[in-house]
């Protein structure tokens, strides 16, 4: 095949002209510098804030191509938000350091814990996606997945404080709604029952109550799934029902220990 055969059909193909890499790209490091602005004590936020506005443009004249949408209005509804997710970021943070003995001090947490790293850019992702700019959220909260493994749909409705400990494998889909003070662990899952086109904008994803805790590979599934305040869920439990306050929710696997060696 000639080679000009070949670019006529690898063009043809291409049948997307809103697609473009660079979102993906300019949305990461709009992700970056936006952490940076809130946290570094380095980082001017003066500076930074200027550089984000352009930044923001830059990423506003890439998705917003559907005629009416508004989005040169957010960034001022946006930065007015900033201070309100930073206090709920701390709160998050100090939770954190209350709840985990592995904690040695807060600025370990706000560094090197994937958790907070994933919330974080839930919660600022999160009133980007309320406003209803295209794309840049979902974006966000990929930059957090591929970093951490923790997949928080920015739809989703999370109270304050949130603690999600090891944070490897954790799923959180975009109808699912928390309340205040929940804790999960690594490899936890709140997703739907199924998944087709058709129930979108249907509430799919489970509630969690206030003060209940996730433990390790739980799964809970269900858009009518409730789990009440102030219980626990055990590791490895798969729950598609409701379960009343106040509950302990086990899975109690058989295990057999045999011993191997031979007596001689």
């Amino acid at each position: 095949m000639k080679r000009e055969t070949i670019i006529q059909k690898i063009q043809e193909q291409k049948q997307f002209p809103h697609l473009k890499y660079a979102i993906r790209e300019k949305s990461e490091a709009f992700t970056h510098k936006l952490f940076y602005t809130l946290f570094d004590e380095a980082t001017p936020v003066e500076k930074n804030i200027d550089q984000l506005q352009l930044d923001f443009q830059e990423l506003v004249d890439l998705v917003c191509w559907e005629p009416g949408k508004p989005c040169k209005e957010i960034w001022q509804s946006y930065l007015e938000k900033l201070p309100e997710i930073l206090e709920k970021l701390n709160k998050d943070a100090n939770a954190i350091m209350r709840n985990d003995p592995a904690a040695n001090s807060i600025e370990e947490v706000y560094l090197a814990y994937p958790g907070f790293f994933a919330i974080a850019i839930y919660r600022l992702s999160h009133e980007l996606n309320k406003f209803g700019l295209p794309l840049v959220p979902r974006l966000m909260s990929e930059c957090a997945h591929r970093q951490t493994g923790t997949d928080i749909n920015p739809g989703a409705h999370i109270g304050v404080p949130f603690f999600i400990d090891h944070a490897t494998g954790v799923v959180i889909g975009e109808t699912c709604i928390i309340k205040n003070n929940v804790k999960v662990y690594q490899g936890v899952t709140l997703g739907a029952l199924s998944v087709h086109r058709d129930l979108r904008n249907i509430k799919r994803h489970p509630t969690i109550e206030e003060n209940v805790t996730i433990y390790a590979n739980a799964t809970i599934l269900g858009g009518e799934t409730v789990i009440g305040a102030n219980s626990i869920i055990g590791g490895n439990v798969w729950l598609t029902a409701s379960v009343p306050s106040n509950s302990m929710v086990s899975h109690k696997p058989q295990i057999k220990i045999k011993n191997t060696v031979k007596n001689e």
